[in-house]
């Protein structure tokens, strides 16, 4: 299957010389690289959250496999949603699915499963491609995309998913797409948006899913990020930093309503 861009012409150009240069403005230039197991980027408008998905990309080196991981915006597909053979079709050329890494991932995680839809329209995994795209090409990625999961069934996910990834035997760089606290003004998103920061660069996948939930933060990748953390805590992750916090509102100048977005790497 070829999947078409939900989102192109709309969160990022669509022309691929005009998609380069809008990726390369959202870069410091500080290309000083580290090798990641895993990371949380955002998936909005680059206008708004493209400065804080650049600050990840940048400062790690991106293997030839990606496992991407994102919330269901949609409502559409299974709860856990896998695309195992493909392409995905974007402006900056397609981007293979890694065969070898979903067959694995369908070997060790009986809840998933194979299904089109969940992935057709939702744009929390097309809007990390570019960035990926600018650094390295060709790479392979297999899309994982979640519904509202409990904490257990996170972690069953994600342990799963680490035993994958040691059976490929190769590295796989595991990203955790999701923004933060939305439509809340820009001081209040920031406090609630710290305390999950917070449990993220802990490695606290448990606290993480349960701050959120809690204490109402509206933060849509919460599964996908408590997936990644377990994932990388079984493969040996030792630390995560925050690359860079903001809000829309720095963007917009309307800090009554924001949404705000993190970037973490775990190394």
């Amino acid at each position: 299957m070829l999947r078409q861009p939900a989102v192109s012409g709309r969160f990022y150009p669509d022309r691929p010389q005009a998609l380069i240069k809008e990726v390369k403005s959202h870069l410091s230039g500080d290309r000083t690289a580290v090798r990641a197991l895993g990371v949380v980027a955002p998936h909005a408008g680059f206008m708004y959250s493209g400065d804080v998905a650049g600050s990840v990309y940048e400062r790690i080196e991106i293997p030839e496999r990606i496992l991407l991981i994102g919330p269901n915006h949609t409502g559409r597909g299974r709860p856990v949603a896998i695309q195992s053979h493909g392409a995905w079709v974007m402006p900056m050329g397609d981007v293979q699915i890694d065969t070898e890494l979903a067959a694995a991932i369908r070997k060790h995680l009986p809840g998933v499963e194979e299904d089109d839809d969940a992935h057709e329209n939702e744009h929390s995994l097309e809007t990390q491609l570019p960035f990926l795209q600018y650094f390295k090409q060709p790479f392979k990625f297999v899309p994982l995309c979640l519904k509202r999961l409990s904490l257990n069934d996170c972690q069953k996910v994600g342990h799963a998913l680490a035993r994958s990834i040691e059976e490929v035997g190769e590295p796989v760089l595991v990203v955790a797409s999701s923004d933060m606290t939305h439509y809340e003004s820009h001081e209040s998103a920031s406090l609630k948006d710290r305390r999950a920061i917070d449990r993220m660069l802990d490695l606290d996948a448990a606290g993480l899913h349960t701050t959120v939930h809690n204490e109402r933060i509206t933060m849509c990748g919460v599964n996908p990020a408590t997936v990644m953390l377990t994932t990388v805590q079984d493969l040996g992750a030792k630390q995560a930093v925050l690359s860079r916090y903001m809000t829309s509102g720095e963007v917009s100048g309307d800090m009554d309503s924001v949404v705000g977005y993190a970037g973490v790497i775990v190394t």
